[in-house]
């Protein structure tokens, strides 16, 4: 523990650093060129059309209750995004050193301690002097994403190559494709990677940095089809690039687009944090 100052002289911190903040790369607009045609998807989907509504994996209704009830064409949107994020700061530290039991005063830079009695539990038979400081510490973080609108991450396999379209905005606009709000992709990776530390004493710089950041809206068909019997409506998805099929459900009018306020990212500055 610290008991006297027997100099006037007080330790220099450097903090000849500067706080730094973002660099964000603007966001590119990629839209997939739709390779499959409808009359082929929906050729595809005649084959599936009585396993929609198989019950108990090998009841399947007659073929003519499985009424085709539409076709569509739409987009999905998924997120590409890497960056990193960089914080260089001070954490306060106590170290506890061990000295001799007869020791009654240690010296150090004309700092005196009194050392901490051999009777003190954390230490036994031995004394002990306690240091506290502050200890710098600088810690990167980076991450590459792939995920859809609600930031759900994507295998690879979803996201197929292929060619894009021209005029992208134009074709999002024939389609009434709303598009995925500007700061969707930053809010994702912003929670991924930047993670103020908890045991920040003081700044000395922080950066958030994002390089490569594109949203890419891949063409999908879904077919729709009504089993006449019972009423329930069943679709099987197609991917518009390789005509694959992507997934079935029951059919149900999609989601709403999440559309929340951005996060912000913590105040900076070299002042201690509260």
């Amino acid at each position: 523990m610290l008991t006297e100052t027997v100099s006037d002289k007080k330790i220099i911190v450097s903090t000849e650093a500067n706080p730094s903040g973002e660099r964000i790369a603007e966001r590119k607009t990629i839209v997939y060129e739709t390779r499959t045609d409808p009359i082929v998807v929906k050729m595809a989907a005649e084959k599936l059309k009585d396993r929609l509504f198989t019950r108990f994996w090998f009841l399947k209704p007659n073929s003519e209750d499985v009424q085709f009830v539409s076709i569509e064409k739409y987009y999905e949107a998924f997120m590409v995004i890497s960056g990193k994020y960089i914080i260089d700061y001070y954490r306060k530290c106590t170290y506890t050193v061990k000295v001799d039991k007869e020791v009654r005063e240690v010296v150090l830079h004309d700092h005196k301690f009194d050392p901490i009695p051999p009777a003190d539990p954390r230490i036994g038979d031995c004394g002990a002097i306690i240091l506290e400081g502050e200890e710098r510490v600088t810690n990167e973080f980076k991450a590459s994403l792939v995920v859809d609108r609600y930031g759900r991450d994507v295998a690879l396999e979803r996201l197929p190559s292929a060619i894009s379209e021209r005029n992208p905005k134009k074709i999002l606009s024939t389609f009434g494709v709303q598009e995925v709000a500007q700061d969707a992709d930053l809010n994702c990776i912003r929670l991924r990677v930047a993670r103020r530390p908890a045991d920040v004493n003081r700044l000395v710089s922080e950066l958030f940095e994002v390089n490569d950041r594109a949203v890419i809206y891949a063409p999908r068909f879904r077919v729709v089809y009504r089993n006449v019997r019972t009423g329930e409506e069943k679709a099987v998805e197609f991917d518009g690039v390789t005509a694959q099929k992507i997934g079935e459900s029951r059919y149900t009018s999609p989601p709403p687009l999440p559309l929340g306020p951005p996060a912000v990212l913590p105040p900076q500055g070299e002042e201690s944090i509260r």
